[in-house]
This record gives structure tokens, C-alpha cells and sequence, in this order.
């Protein structure tokens, strides 16, 4: 047998895998949905809080976009180094130190006094989120062939869209009720944190293939901070200081250098945390580019569709949520169907093109909405939206781990969840630029005013609220022309037959 696009060479032997039931599948993947599920829901559950959150912390817009761009930074940053650990040690130990990682950073960030504080805690639980979206991905591989994946994918989608329905609608009844308040929207995942490790620790067997060879801390050191300078960069840059400026040109250049030296180290590296022959991969690399519109889509949406509804429409958080969920339902609906029929058939690709077209088509549709916009009609493109993603998001991951070995997925995995949180930090700090600056010149000021209109006579609130509603176009004006990424890449991915084994026993199709 040989290699795919440059990677290691397949082994000579492949022991037989051992064949789970459905009941034994699903004993397996129930922590590990708990586990996920706590996740998901730490970013939706805030999403309506966050004007709440930040007006009795009197923060201003830019710490409004941190609290959810510091979580999504260090999960960006961290994911790689989850994934090469998954390929090196016990996936099982690993999935409970992120969820540990995870809970711990949660406690903390309820207990926030200040934003700075709220804003360090967030990044904690990036990190163990980190580690949960790429070890997800993992386990799943590691439990079922691609070919029979899409029998469970529908229990995937069914606890992302739960969480994502609930997270939102939970988060805005804990901030108006007034013996809880907003922070028990990062308590209230402590005890189903710790649900899951329980539940991990009692149903999840894996196989442990350990393999010695040493951890590449250099490059996991240097791919990491070169990432981190280069979204605190994107995240600053034009607002803190001007993009031409002293600090914006050495920050890029710090983290650009730091790129350039983990590459060097990455070539000679043994075990390195991410391999460069990944790259030399069409579908991984295919893959990678398509995720970067769907990170945006997902977390950036969730993120600016509370602001939207609360600020823009003036409901309450808990009727703010609700009107999500026609997003949700299409997403949820999406992954459920198209993962039934793509096990039946075995073909992928159909149902990737639908589904990037349409979040494209949802996303120019969004770009029409103001702050006069029919709630039914923002509802029927969010439902187009929702559809969209929920065809495209587990594909593309499917895609990517049918082309590798075992012995690779966890990297390989890692790398589609890092691109697809990079996406969404990178998206979710750009389309907050966006926004501020629409807002402000809308209102004549070029420093708008923050989501508390509390304090704002009814004339002024008016012309804020007006203002917001007005920009949120251009918002997704720019999330639509970024998603025609998506749609180029999954166009020009080889469809490759979905093998019915765990690990890959023949080589790929030539030119695939």
C-alpha cells in the first residue's frame, strides 16, 4: 500500500477492528455528547446575556466582541496541540482534562468582577473548549467508519441544535430572573460538566495506541503564539491603534515570524503538532479553506443575531432567543438528513455544494435586513441559513478524516476544527469592526455608544437602536462574499467513496 499526497506510509497489517452495535455506540458517544453539548452551550448562553452582561460590568462595544473573541482565541490557538496529543496518548484522559480545563475556567468566569477579569476566565474555557471540538471529532472517528457515520450524526446535530436552542433561550430566562442573574449562565455547565466526566469515565472504551516519540513543544509553542499575535492583531488593529501604526506593524511581524519559524521546525520535527504534509492533501486542504466561512457563520451569526434582536428590535433576551430558532431548526434538520441519506448512498459532495450555496444564499439575504425588517421574513433567511450549515459543517470533517489513517486523524481533525475556529474568531472580530464603525457613522460619532440604552433619553435611544438595525446589513454583506470561499472549495473537492473501516486499508484513487 502507499501513502496519500505525502504522508506516512500505511502499515503493512492493519489489525482487525473490533465491530460495535448501535447501543454500544451511542453508551460510548453519551459522555462525550454531555461533554459537547456544556460547550456549545457556553457560547450560546451568552450570546443574549452579553448587553446585560457588559452594561453591569460598564464595558463598552470592543469588550463586548472580547468576551467572545478572548474564548474563541485560545480555542483557535489551542486546537492543533489537542489534536496531535490525541494521536500520541489516551483520547479517553485527554477528553476529561479539557472538560476539567473547561469547568474550571467556567466557575471562574461567573465570579468575574470586572470585564478584564470576565474577559482572562473566557479564555480558559477556550482552552478546554479547544480541546473539546477537536477531541469530539476524534472519538467519533476512532468509533465509527465514515460510511456508517452519518447513522449518528443525527444525534450530533440533534445536541448541537439543542444546545444551541436552549443556550440562548436559558441564558435570557437566568438574566430575567432576578434571584439568578447573568452569572449563572457560566455556572449553570458546571454540574453537566461534571455529569460527563462521570459518564466518560464509564462508558467510553477506546483502544490506547500510544506511540513514543517526544512532544514537539516548539513548534506547538511557536504555532500557537504566532497565531495569537496575529488575532490580537486583527482584533486591535483599526480600532486600538491605526493598521499602518508602530504597534499593528510589530505585532503582525511578531506573529508572521513565529509562523515562519514553526514551519522550519514542523519540517524537521519528528512528531510534529501539525504536519506539513497535511497540505499536500487537495481534500484536506479543500476542506480547511470551505471551514473558514463556516466558523464565521456559526459562531459570528449566534454572536450578532442576539445583539441584533435585543438592541436593534428591543425584545428580551429570552423572546431574543426564540427567534433563533429558525437557524437552529434548519440546522439540526439539515445534519439529520443529509447524514441519513449520505450512509444509504455513500455519496458526499451533492449535499456539500447544496449546503454551501445556501448559507451563501442566506448570508445576501441577511445583508437586506435594517432595524424595520419583518421578524418572519429574518426568520425565513435565518431558516435558509440554518439549512445551509447544517448540510455543510459535519461534511466537511467527514470528508477529511475518510482520506487519512488512524494514526493521523486526530491532526487531521484538528485542523479542520482549528480553521473553522479561526473563522469564527477572525469573523467575529472583523464583523465587530464592521459593525462599531457603521454604527458610529450612522450616528455621526466615531465612538458609538455601547449596547446599554438604559441611561439614553427616548429620542437618543431611538436613533441607537435605529442605527444598529441599519448596519447589521453590511455585517452580513461581508459574512456572504467570505462564504463564497466555502462554495469554491467544496466545488473543486474529489468525492471519494466512504470506506466502511475505521482505519484506511487501501489507498486512495489516484489524483484524489
Amino acid at each position: 500500500m502507499t501513502a496519500v499526497a505525502g504522508a506516512p506510509p500505511l502499515p503493512a497489517e492493519v489489525p482487525p477492528e473490533t465491530r460495535r452495535g448501535r447501543r454500544e455506540v451511542l453508551e460510548a458517544l453519551s459522555g462525550l455528547l454531555l461533554a459537547m453539548f456544556v460547550s456549545i452551550l457556553s457560547s450560546t448562553i451568552v450570546s443574549n446575556a452579553l448587553p446585560t452582561i457588559v452594561a453591569d460590568l460598564h464595558g463598552t462595544q470592543t469588550s463586548y466582541t472580547w468576551v467572545v473573541t478572548a474564548t474563541l482565541l485560545t480555542t483557535t490557538a489551542t486546537t492543533p496541540l489537542w489534536g496531535k496529543l490525541s494521536d500520541l496518548y489516551c483520547k479517553k484522559l485527554l477528553v476529561q482534562v479539557a472538560i476539567s480545563i473547561f469547568v474550571i475556567g467556567s466557575v471562574l468566569a461567573g465570579l468575574a468582577g470586572s470585564m478584564g477579569e470576565l474577559i482572562a476566565w473566557r479564555a480558559v474555557q477556550g482552552v478546554g473548549a479547544g480541546g473539546l471540538q477537536a477531541l469530539t471529532l476524534v472519538v467519533v472517528a476512532a468509533l465509527i467508519p465514515p460510511r456508517e457515520r452519518g447513522r449518528y450524526s443525527g444525534y450530533l446535530g440533534a445536541v448541537f441544535a439543542t444546545a444551541m436552542v436552549s443556550g440562548p433561550l436559558v441564558g435570557g430566562l437566568l438574566v430575567d430572573t432576578p434571584a439568578l442573574g447573568w452569572r449563572w449562565c457560566f455556572f449553570v455547565g458546571v454540574p453537566i460538566g461534571l455529569v460527563s466526566l462521570v459518564v466518560l469515565q464509564r462508558t467510553l472504551r477506546l483502544p490506547t495506541v500510544r506511540r513514543e516519540a517526544p512532544l514537539d513543544l516548539a513548534g506547538a509553542a511557536l504555532l500557537t503564539g504566532g497565531i495569537s499575535a496575529l488575532l490580537v492583531w486583527v482584533s486591535l488593529a483599526g480600532h486600538q491603534f491605526a493598521w499602518l501604526s508602530a504597534p499593528s506593524l510589530l505585532l503582525a511581524g511578531a506573529g508572521l515570524a513565529a509562523l515562519a519559524a514553526a514551519l522550519v521546525v514542523e519540517a524537521r520535527a519528528d512528531e510534529p503538532v501539525l504536519p506539513l504534509w497535511l497540505f499536500r492533501d487537495r481534500t484536506v486542504v479543500l476542506a480547511a479553506l470551505g471551514s473558514v466561512a463556516v466558523g464565521l457563520v456559526l459562531f459570528g451569526g449566534t454572536v450578532f443575531l442576539g445583539q441584533y434582536f435585543q438592541i436593534a428590535r428591543g425584545y428580551a433576551p429570552t423572546t431574543a432567543g426564540l427567534l433563533t430558532l429558525p437557524l437552529v431548526t434548519g440546522l439540526m434538520l439539515a445534519s439529520t438528513v443529509s447524514g441519513q441519506l449520505i450512509s444509504r448512498s455513500g455519496r458526499w459532495k451533492r449535499y456539500l455544494v447544496t449546503g454551501a450555496a445556501l448559507t451563501t444564499t442566506g448570508l445576501a439575504l441577511l445583508a437586506t435586513i435594517d432595524h424595520a425588517t419583518p421578524v418572519g421574513l429574518v426568520g425565513g433567511y435565518l431558516a435558509i441559513l440554518g439549512i445551509g450549515a447544517g448540510m455543510t459543517m459535519q461534511n466537511l470533517v467527514l470528508a477529511v478524516q475518510n482520506t487519512v489513517d488512524l494514526t493521523e486523524v486526530g491532526v487531521a481533525s484538528a485542523l479542520v476544527a482549528f480553521v473553522r475556529s479561526l473563522g469564527g474568531t477572525a469573523g467575529v472580530t472583523v464583523l465587530g469592526v464592521v459593525l462599531g464603525h457603521r454604527v458610529g457613522a450612522l450616528l455621526g460619532s466615531d465612538s458609538p455608544s455601547g449596547p446599554d440604552l438604559g441611561g439614553l433619553d427616548p429620542a437618543a435611544a431611538a436613533a441607537v437602536q435605529a442605527a444598529y438595525g441599519d448596519s447589521f446589513g453590511l455585517v452580513f454583506l461581508v459574512a456572504a462574499v467570505a462564504s463564497l470561499v466555502t462554495l469554491a472549495a467544496v466545488l473543486l473537492i474529489p468525492e471519494v467513496p466512504l470506506r466502511t473501516t475505521v482505519a484506511r486499508t487501501e489507498p486512495l484513487p489516484a489524483g484524489a
